[in-house]
């Protein structure tokens, strides 16, 4: 005795839509968000001499295949010196702190995991 089922193939586009929906605009842009939130509050630690090192972030967001990676960094020569915390600094700036771009994203961490499930929501 079989019985039909109607609407499988149906349904079976619903879920590849909704996929190609995720991995396409969603994830892309939960992932853009985060990196938003979490360089935001790094400019904030960033330490200010000649504004240099502020200007010189960047973000980028590269999709291989399935997998879709955000990066922010600096692109002036002396931001790794100015983040590492074995070399011993003053800022001028009260908000800067060494490790800046760390501490701004672990800092963030709620609210990038707030926007993150927000964006991949339906």
């Amino acid at each position: 005795m079989g019985v039909k089922v109607k609407g499988i193939n149906k349904a079976k586009s619903n879920l590849d839509k909704f996929i190609s929906t995720v991995q396409g605009k969603k994830a892309a842009r939960a992932i853009q968000s985060a990196m938003l939130i979490g360089s935001t509050q790094a400019a904030l630690y960033t330490p200010i001499d000649t504004s240099t090192l502020l200007n010189s972030q960047f973000r980028e967001l590269s999709v291989n295949g399935t997998m879709i990676t955000g990066r922010v960094g600096y692109t002036a020569n002396y931001a790794v010196y100015v983040h590492d915390p074995a070399h011993p600094q003053t800022f001028r700036r009260s908000t800067a702190q060494k490790e800046f771009l760390t501490k701004g994203f672990e800092d963030t961490r709620e609210a990038i995991s707030a926007v993150i499930r927000k964006e991949m929501s339906l």
